[in-house]
């Protein structure tokens, strides 16, 4: 390789390496609301994710999709809108891609109302929006700081996280759709009832 291969490889690296760690810290922190608030609403922290791992993806797109909306200087009402519609915007595709590749729905909003094919609701929609808030506004300048303090470490450790990150999603994806395969698989063995033909 040559040296500025090598030092364009490492500028990219260095370019995306604080996003990364932004993604993984949300993700985790979206696992942790999440079991949180399973523990509060059902009485255990684990709640069934996509991922295996500790980690859930859409609360680690919606902050850098905030993040990249502010770094273009937007005005501060829109940008007020955005915290509203991307973290929804984000949840609805979600669910839509998941139930449409897995067949199956992780979370329902359809019992309540103004909701969108049970994927949004007006309810968890303004939970979203405040969290964002919250999130950009409170959270985010910690996180970066985390970022400052701990970047040379991460740069030694983002192959391993991304490597870990990329196993747990084809893993995944794997397993599921194995699952998916032999569901389908047991409605077809799956004798008539009594009655029927």
């Amino acid at each position: 390789m040559t040296p500025l291969l090598l030092q364009q490889s490492y500028s990219i690296v260095a370019a995306v390496s604080p996003y990364l760690f932004y993604f993984t810290v949300y993700s985790f922190l979206g696992w942790v609301l999440e079991g949180s608030y399973n523990l509060y609403s059902t009485g255990t922290f684990r709640k069934e994710g996509f991922l295996k791992g500790p980690f859930k993806p859409m609360y680690g797109c919606a902050p850098l999709l905030l993040l990249a909306a502010h770094e273009i200087r937007l005005s501060f009402p829109l940008f007020l809108l955005l915290a509203l519609i991307i973290p929804s915007a984000v949840e609805f595709v979600s669910g839509w891609l998941l139930k449409g590749i897995f067949r199956r729905q992780w979370w329902d909003y359809s019992g309540m109302p103004f909701q969108l094919q049970g994927h949004i609701c007006l309810k968890f929609s303004l939970y979203w929006w405040g969290l964002s808030l919250l999130c950009f506004y409170g959270l985010q300048p910690l996180v970066n700081f985390l970022y400052l303090y701990l970047e040379r470490v991460w740069i030694l450790v983002l192959p391993i996280a991304l490597l870990l990150f990329t196993a747990d999603l084809l893993w995944t994806f794997h397993t599921r759709r194995r699952g998916l395969q032999l569901m389908q698989l047991m409605q077809v063995l799956e004798p008539p009832e009594l009655g029927e033909g």
